[in-house]
């Protein structure tokens, strides 16, 4: 068979894959013999050796038999008249297709960008961390890890919510995931069947309401005001999920009498509270709230946490603190999902959290980002004055922005792109369409020279 030889591969695997091709395509028919190596590899130009290899991966994988002296054939079990190949996989699961309607974010690459969710560390935590990562790679094991996670880590972790969020738990009740949304993923696989009723906030973390979707449960949305979601008009429902601390994402936060209304709420209904503390850490006005969790007496909280917000995206750490009924289920799913989260990083995280560099780089971040918020809330009213109203500023690093009036979002925002400022609607995060227009705006990334800029900048977007 003439074989086509010119591209960068070596000329055994170009030899084998115009084989291979031939015969999947029905040129060569089962039992056909093919010329010998010499003749081959006369034709072709090529070494005797070359077309032997070619040989000999072919008959390793099936396509070719054949012995010494009595030639090399196509294999005779190849069926005769195989279907034209057709595109695509037509059969996906439910889940599948719920999920392929979510959209990612897409990452932009903006002067200017409030993007929210992300707060820049500073180069002592970023050394500090490079110094426990080198530790961490001399003394981690190359086995599989526990699926709950490393002990060093999850003492670490219960020790740290103890001091500063009033959580209850011991290291035993924690499980290390990837990151709070297989928190959520796990939550909503362990806890719920699909078609359940689960109340979440409106609007709502956009995250976990499609995780939610994507696994068929029923959502009932709730608003909420300025004080949260309000316990005492829910439905009965199989579960809550919540962001009390600092709701997203509006910023509101639940005072200690709603928080005890919903616990109450939970027990009436044999109910579950999902409690997401994803970024409960920077606080601005007074000690930051402690968690539902610690005022629960009946074991209906599951508590999220993750350190993707107060450190780095890169890590994809996170972690729950379960009752002690359901650590089990917990550990087993995570185990079949990915059977533990990366030892290096959990090794390290350890030793960051363990030697109270974590809690000096939150101060540090803390004071950083209160002056960025500063900054920020100060433009907005220099620019823009009454034409907007911001909520959630005294925790966080975002607010949003609400506009008193103007012109359709979707024009402000790519007007405010063409001069380099990315902005992000809250529409997105409500079932319903918000009667009113606002933005997120994150403020962790950016130096407060840039933060005047970028407003300076939406302000003239929304004047044009």
């Amino acid at each position: 068979m003439l074989v086509p030889l010119g591209n960068d591969r070596p000329l055994h695997l170009q030899i084998y894959r115009a084989f291979r091709e031939a015969i999947l395509s029905g040129r060569l028919s089962p039992g056909e013999r093919l010329p010998s190596s010499r003749s081959e590899a006369r034709l072709l130009g090529v070494s005797r050796n070359v077309v032997l290899q070619a040989y000999d991966q072919l008959t390793a994988e099936g396509y070719l038999t054949g012995t010494s002296g009595s030639g090399t054939y196509v294999a005779r079990d190849f069926p005769e008249d195989r279907p034209s190949p057709t595109h695509g996989f037509a059969t996906l699961s439910s889940y599948a297709q719920r999920a392929q309607e979510k959209r990612a974010r897409q990452k932009r690459t903006l002067p200017y960008d409030f993007l929210y969710g992300l707060s820049q560390p500073d180069d002592t935590t970023l050394r500090q961390w490079k110094r426990c990562l080198r530790r961490a790679s001399e003394r981690i094991s190359i086995d599989y890890g526990p699926a709950q996670g490393e002990p060093d880590l999850r003492e670490a972790i219960a020790s740290y919510l103890f001091r500063n969020r009033g959580v209850r738990s011991s290291s035993e009740q924690i499980l290390i995931v990837s990151g709070s949304q297989q928190a959520i993923s796990l939550a909503s696989r362990v806890l719920f069947e699909t078609n359940d009723p689960v109340i979440i906030e409106e609007p709502c973390y956009q995250g976990a309401r499609e995780i939610f979707e994507a696994d068929g449960l029923r959502l009932l949305s709730h608003a909420v005001d300025a004080d949260g979601l309000d316990a005492s008009e829910l439905p009965p429902a199989r579960g809550v999920y919540v962001t009390p601390s600092h709701q997203f994402p509006t910023g509101a936060t639940m005072p200690v009498a709603r928080r005890l209304k919903l616990l109450d709420w939970a027990a009436a209904n044999d109910a579950v509270v999902l409690e997401d503390d994803y970024d409960s850490g920077y606080r601005y006005d007074g000690r930051p709230l402690e968690a539902i969790q610690s005022l629960d007496d009946s074991g209906r909280v599951v508590y999220i946490g993750t350190f993707s917000k107060v450190l780095f995206p890169s890590i994809r750490v996170g972690y729950l603190s379960l009752p002690p009924g359901l650590v089990s289920a917990f550990a087993k799913a995570k185990w079949l999902a990915d059977r533990h989260a990366p030892a290096l990083e959990q090794t390290a995280l350890a030793e960051f959290l363990s030697s109270g560099e974590f809690e000096q780089h939150l101060r540090r971040t803390r004071t950083r980002n209160a002056a960025r918020r500063k900054t920020l809330l100060g433009a907005l009213q220099r620019e823009l004055g009454d034409a907007v109203e911001v909520s959630g500023a005294n925790a966080g690093i975002h607010v949003l922005v609400w506009l008193r009036e103007g012109p359709a979002i979707d024009a402000v925002i790519r007007s405010a792109e063409a001069r380099g400022v990315g902005l992000y609607s809250a529409a997105q995060y409500f079932h319903s369409p918000p009667t009113r227009q606002g933005f997120l705006f994150g403020y962790g990334t950016l130096d407060e020279g840039a933060i005047e800029e970028g407003v300076r900048r939406f302000a003239q977007a929304l004047r044009d």
